[in-house]
């Protein structure tokens, strides 16, 4: 939107999509088919709603997405000017592969052209693995953030400088926004849509099925983001066996053989919580999984350390936002 003698002028938001070669197909066609609904919808519902330009943009004319098909990319020169750059995510399950694909000369580029778009002060958002891509390019530094919680242990290491906070699915930080894990490219396509109009970002939410879902948590695998560490791998482990007891570091640090300042620098370092937080989130894990077989709140107490139900119960309430009957329901 611009002003011109007092009027107001509402422009068509013009999106280009960073399209580089593997691209993660799920993600970027999640992107194209929100704005291509957002347009339909607008336009059905006589909506005064500017239409959404998309465009895919590169460093080639054409690349190949991860399960090879040919799209054709527009390079996208330093004259034109979105108002927003999308990164989706590269179509890599293991860091390794991700780390190698940070190292290829087109994404290199592609880092390059981020930092030219937020020299000329356009915003850019980031879905899943494509805040990695982001990162590299050092303009997230200082700036709060979030991504896939399956890769946020090698986040965490990579980019300290970055205030990540994996638990959230968005995160707007002033000329950046970024999206959790995979289906997170809905999330961030909606929230652009929101921020040009609330109610059309609602109807595209019912058309696709998509709920209203503010954080990661309840997705997160705890055991998974453990093999990221030897020691909290370790750890893990023996949280697991001792489920039923106190928690104490000390105890657990002489278990494992380390001073217990090494366990909780570990901890943090690398999973941005201490050693009582992820005990007490294989805890819910737990509980949650007896919740679902049925088992009474009591039991499920004694079974994890807590000799009064209450305190599991507000657990699990601050924890999962729910009650046991909330849980209960969800899983049935």
């Amino acid at each position: 939107m611009f002003i011109n003698d007092n009027i107001a002028i509402i422009h068509d938001m013009k999106i280009s999509i960073l399209t580089l070669e593997g691209v993660f197909d799920t993600g970027l066609t999640a992107l194209l088919d929100t704005f291509s609904t957002a347009n339909e919808l607008a336009q059905i519902q006589g909506m005064d709603v500017p239409p959404f330009q998309v465009q895919m943009v590169g460093m080639r004319k054409r690349v190949k997405s991860a399960h090879g098909l040919t799209l054709p990319v527009l390079k996208l020169t330093q004259q034109d000017r979105p108002d927003w750059v999308v990164v989706p995510a590269l179509n890599t399950k293991q860091p390794e592969q991700l780390l190698a694909s940070l190292n290829r000369p087109d994404v290199r580029e592609a880092q390059r052209f981020l930092q030219n778009m937020a020299n000329n002060n356009v915003r850019i958002a980031a879905a899943c693995l494509g805040t990695f891509l982001l990162a590299d390019s050092g303009l997230l530094n200082g700036h709060a953030a979030t991504t896939t919680w399956l890769m946020a242990p090698l986040f965490r290491q990579r980019y300290p400088e970055v205030l990540l906070d994996e638990a959230r699915l968005i995160v707007d930080s002033g000329p950046y926004v970024t999206a959790g894990a995979m289906m997170g490219h809905i999330d961030l396509a909606l929230w652009l849509v929101r921020h040009t109009s609330p109610q059309l970002a609602g109807l595209i939410a019912k058309f696709m099925l998509v709920d209203d879902r503010l954080s990661q948590t309840p997705y997160i695998i705890p055991d998974y983001l453990a093999h990221a560490d030897p020691l909290i791998d370790r750890f893990e482990k023996w949280s697991r066996q001792h489920l039923d007891r106190g928690f104490s570091l000390q105890t657990a640090a002489d278990a494992l053989c380390v001073h217990p300042r090494t366990l909780q620098r570990r901890m943090e370092a690398v999973l941005g919580k201490s050693p009582l937080a992820f005990f007490q989130d294989l805890r819910v894990e737990r509980a949650k999984q007896l919740i679902i077989e049925g088992k009474d709140i009591e039991s499920i107490a004694a079974d994890i350390g807590y000799a009064d139900a209450s305190t599991l119960l507000a657990l699990l309430r601050r924890k999962t936002g729910k009650g046991i009957k909330e849980l209960r329901k969800r899983a049935s």
